[in-house]
């Protein structure tokens, strides 16, 4: 397929592959902190704890997901989609039933690391680790229209579930999303019936990566580019992880309802949809090395917007700018990381990369709930995590030069 083929046209030609990558994404978001946020108001008063405590026991459960991570994420490269996949939906079903159902506040990290292994870590990794490695010359495209699933999900879930509370218990709602989980797996043993030949039975199909070589994850983490790219994967995942955490904290703060912010949410997720297509785009055309410096300039500005923010108007430019980042990380990281270390390995090496997002969303929200909890206020945070979004943004230099001089080696 080249390059020149309208979006339409290779959506068409691989509709059961990027359906497959669209719903695990949309999937996800049942472990994801949006998500689960949408609750911190009700979790908090039922289990009788501050920002700084449920910040904490979010930080426990995100940080041991993490490290399970580093070991499960691997998998991918090991078993098909149809098996892992559904696996995976069916323990995120079974994780949303146990924070239905969670009696004591004890138990809760337990429940949140469940719900972030299964959703945030394991169904975003086999969902990008298979468009990565289904698609070739398509990547940026593939990885565009799979993320388009847990946009879907973060432009109609929040609306929804803030009206569905004011109406029926909280608890009920999760036993809906296990409801819905159990539901989507015929769906996705339909759509992987054909599923294509996976890397480890047709290993002719790898590309090679940096210096023509196939990288394994020990390569990936003794050279100094891997954690170069570290900074923007947690920095990133933590304080963006961070402002929606503290979602109704922040609404509280600056004087609004929660149901008038989250109404302005739709706009940050259509311009994530906005630029994903354009990062899609973008990385097919002119290559994700290339663009990798530019894409977290917007969030160092939205970050800078949400501190000053008088009004709804400031915060909603806030949450566009936000979105226009988020394109690039949905698809410019995930081909960076095939462009770097080729495909072999790829479910391995990103494991390690997830891990490190999974742990800067760990970070993100205990670190803020317990300044919140020391005086140091959510809005003056918000500079803090602009500077590091800088420098992370400046750190991204070093793998971008890497590839240029690897690129004009002999």
């Amino acid at each position: 397929m080249t390059h020149d083929t309208g979006y339409v046209h290779f959506i068409k030609q691989n509709a059961p592959f990027l359906a497959t990558g669209a719903l695990l994404s949309f999937l996800s978001s049942f472990g994801q902190t949006y998500f689960i946020s949408i609750f911190g108001g009700e979790i908090r008063e039922q289990y009788e704890l501050s920002n700084g405590d449920w910040g904490l026991i979010y930080m426990i459960g995100t940080g041991a997901s993490a490290a399970v991570m580093l070991f499960a994420g691997g998998l991918a490269d090991r078993f098909r989609v149809r098996h892992l996949g559904i696996t995976v939906i069916l323990l995120l079903g079974l994780s949303c039933v146990l924070m239905a159902l969670n009696p004591i506040a004890a138990l809760l990290p337990l429940v949140v690391f469940f719900l972030r292994f299964f959703g945030q870590g394991m169904t975003t990794q086999v969902a990008t680790v298979a468009m990565a490695r289904w698609f070739v010359a398509t990547r940026g495209r593939a990885l565009a229209v799979a993320a388009m699933g847990y946009m879907l999900a973060e432009a109609t879930l929040p609306l929804i579930m803030v009206w569905m509370k004011s109406r029926i218990e909280w608890h009920i709602i999760w036993l809906g999303c296990a409801a819905f989980c159990l539901a989507m797996i015929p769906v996705l043993f339909r759509l992987l019936r054909l599923e294509r030949t996976p890397q480890s039975v047709s290993a002719d199909q790898h590309s090679t990566g940096l210096f023509d070589k196939h990288w394994t994850r020990m390569d990936a983490l003794r050279h100094p580019m891997f954690w170069a790219m570290a900074p923007a994967v947690m920095s990133f995942s933590g304080f963006g992880t961070a402002f929606w955490f503290h979602q109704v904290h922040f609404a509280e703060i600056k004087g609004w309802s929660h149901l008038a912010l989250v109404a302005i949410f739709p706009l940050g997720t259509a311009t994530v949809f906005l630029s994903t297509i354009f990062y899609g785009w973008a990385v097919d055309r002119i290559g994700a090395v290339r663009l990798l410096p530019f894409y977290l300039i917007p969030y160092i500005i939205a970050f800078v917007l949400h501190w000053y923010a008088p009004n709804l108007g400031w915060t909603a430019l806030a949450l566009i700018l936000m979105g226009a980042a988020g394109g690039g990380q949905a698809t410019l990281l995930n081909a960076c990381w095939a462009e770097f270390y080729g495909t072999r390995h790829l479910g391995s090496i990103k494991a390690a990369a997830t891990a490190l997002m999974v742990l800067g969303s760990a970070i993100g929200p205990g670190l803020s709930g317990w300044l919140i909890d020391n005086g140091v206020g959510f809005e003056v945070q918000m500079l803090g995590y602009a500077a590091s979004f800088a420098i992370a943004a400046l750190f991204l230099l070093y793998p971008v030069s890497l590839m240029q001089r690897s690129s004009t080696a002999p």
